[in-house]
């Protein structure tokens, strides 16, 4: 199907399948640093664990940039106008990079709520716990829309070591959670702020 990905890595005898590549794009994820995320995305039906990476620094002269790699530039801009008005953040004299690790495109709105949490880890200058992963769709009111495949979503997490979710509020009628796996429903970019660095 068009809408699959493959991945694949180049060895000695060759191109060769990738078995899990979630572990691939996890591997060199950086520990105890703030700016970093991780989102499980849906490619076709295939759920894939990617790491979002976001630094948000005082832009020293000029007009602050918006640099994106890996997700739409304008999907960044939205996010940052959402943060700056829903929150407060004063964002308009930072330059704002995103990228996605590993080269990976990613172009559902499902990876709104990472690319968030990346940009308030950085900004803020506070680390997100290492066992969360964040997956749902940011609109203009701040709030958080529910999306699809939720559960194939966490599951994908949970086998690699995720023991935290942080899902839509809407995304969790009738989800099942995978066993020892703690979900908590976002309403908000505020609920978002709450659940992540406290009240």
């Amino acid at each position: 199907s068009t809408n699959e990905i493959g991945v694949f890595e180049m060895k000695d005898a060759g191109l060769a399948a990738v078995g899990n590549p979630s572990r691939l794009f996890l591997a060199e994820r950086p520990q105890d640093v703030p700016g970093s995320a991780v989102i499980p995305c849906v490619e076709g039906t295939r759920p894939v664990l990617v790491e979002i990476q976001a630094l948000v620094s005082r832009c020293a002269v000029g007009i602050p940039r918006r640099t994106a790699i890996g997700v739409d530039g304008q999907r960044l801009a939205l996010l940052v106008a959402v943060l700056s008005k829903r929150l407060g953040l004063r964002l308009g004299d930072q330059d704002v990079f995103v990228n996605v690790t590993g080269g990976l495109k990613v172009e559902e709105p499902a990876a709104d709520l990472g690319i968030v949490a990346a940009m308030l880890s950085s900004f803020l200058e506070r680390t997100l716990a290492p066992e969360v992963a964040v997956f749902g769709e940011v609109g203009l009111a701040g709030e958080v829309r529910a999306v699809h495949q939720a559960e194939l979503r966490l599951k994908e997490a949970h086998s690699l070591g995720f023991v935290r979710g942080l899902v839509p509020q809407g995304s969790l009628k009738g989800l099942k959670t995978p066993p020892g796996m703690q979900v908590a429903g976002v309403e908000s970019v505020q609920d978002l702020y709450d659940q992540l660095f406290g009240r």
